[in-house]
């Protein structure tokens, strides 16, 4: 799925949970690649659990709680 996303060099990603699933390499991996992804100037839009996650790729974070959003740090 995200392969064939990243094909067509859209300016933006949505993402949920991208390193579910993933060893430590792929990780790693995957963190080098969004990181350049935003380098470049686009959007990423991830749905995550990991605060580390978030917390190395992320300049605005909106928080959720039932469903309802509840800030932003």
């Amino acid at each position: 799925g995200l392969a064939q996303a990243i094909m067509e060099n859209p300016k933006m990603l949505i993402l949920d949970e991208p390193f579910n699933g993933l060893d430590k390499d792929g990780v790693k991996e995957m963190r080098k690649y969004l990181l350049s992804y935003k380098e470049q100037g686009k959007t990423i839009l991830i749905c995550s659990h990991s605060a580390e996650d978030i917390s190395v790729l992320c300049n605005t974070v909106h928080e959720m709680d039932k469903g309802v959003i509840e800030g932003v740090r």
